[in-house]
């Protein structure tokens, strides 16, 4: 099914993104985390794929088939473009459509060292609408974009923003899912900025639980992501006390999803890093 007529017909749910393992170790982490989370009844689940060519879209597809497993779960799987040549899309949307798949997560990524810019099988894809523009082209796929509430690291003003995501919506993407955030103001206005352009596809909020500062700082800073000076001094406070400083952003996590739902967003979709009991916690919590 599509996740757009999902979305549809639930007034309130949550998704799940995870990401591949790459050890033995983490295959039973990521199956873990998936089992203690089927019991919240996910209205679908995606499947991250990083930088690296190839490699990386295999290990995706390995983890995606993991998901699958679980026959009760929607699967979607990302792909990412900016080292991908066309065909090799192409032949990975033919793949992923014979298994049955019906979502992709259609992003541009972050470009590896050594990026090709083209070679006999075709030009890479540049950017994410181009690659949103070739899957609506090619297969019947509904489309996920992702979406920036403080504005994409790469614009300089809100408005470029807004521009860019426009082009990436009037490709033919069918819904979209923000980065993370942790001032729900942020959304709100976002949202509100996007109504006003006439944008009206779902932008589900995309919750990233706020357990380690040092992790959230450094991906905050190459994402444009503010976090709010207080919790961010809190949890620096309790640097040294990892369980302490958890429970503190597992309580935050708790609040701002508790707003959201409040302001009648009742579809919420968690970046879980693969950590089964943090989102346990967060989930018993707002369910």
């Amino acid at each position: 099914m599509k996740i757009t007529k999902i979305l549809e017909k639930n007034e309130n749910g949550v998704s799940f993104e995870f990401f591949p393992p790459k050890t033995e170790s983490s295959k039973k982490s990521l199956a873990l985390t998936v089992k203690t989370l089927m019991k919240y009844k996910p209205l679908y689940a995606s499947m991250t794929c990083g930088a690296g060519g190839g490699a990386t879209r295999e290990n995706t597809k390995i983890a995606v088939e993991m998901l699958r497993n679980e026959k009760s779960l929607l699967v979607m799987p990302h792909i990412t473009c900016i080292d991908a040549k066309t065909e090799e899309i192409r032949e990975l949307l033919g793949e992923y459509k014979k298994e049955g798949l019906e979502n992709i997560m259609a992003l541009r990524g972050d470009s590896s060292r050594e990026s090709p810019k083209s070679d006999s099988l075709g030009a890479c894809l540049s950017y994410a609408r181009d690659l949103v523009r070739l899957i609506k082209d090619e297969r019947d796929f509904c489309i996920g974009v992702a979406v920036y509430p403080e504005g994409h690291i790469e614009t300089s003003t809100l408005e470029e923003d807004v521009q860019y995501t426009k082009e990436k919506i009037d490709a033919g993407a069918d819904f979209a899912v923000t980065q993370m955030f942790f001032d729900n103001a942020y959304y709100y206005k976002y949202l509100d900025r996007m109504k006003k352009h006439g944008v009206e596809i779902p932008i589900l909020p995309g919750i990233l639980p706020l357990t380690n500062i040092d992790k959230v700082k450094e991906l905050a800073s190459v994402c444009r992501t503010t976090i709010p000076r207080d919790i961010e001094e809190k949890l620096i406070s309790l640097s040294k006390r990892p369980e302490e400083m958890k429970k503190v952003g597992i309580d935050f996590t708790i609040k701002q999803c508790k707003d959201l739902m409040k302001n009648g967003f009742k579809k919420i979709h968690f970046f879980t890093l693969n950590q089964p009991e943090t989102m346990k916690a967060i989930l018993e919590a707002i369910s």
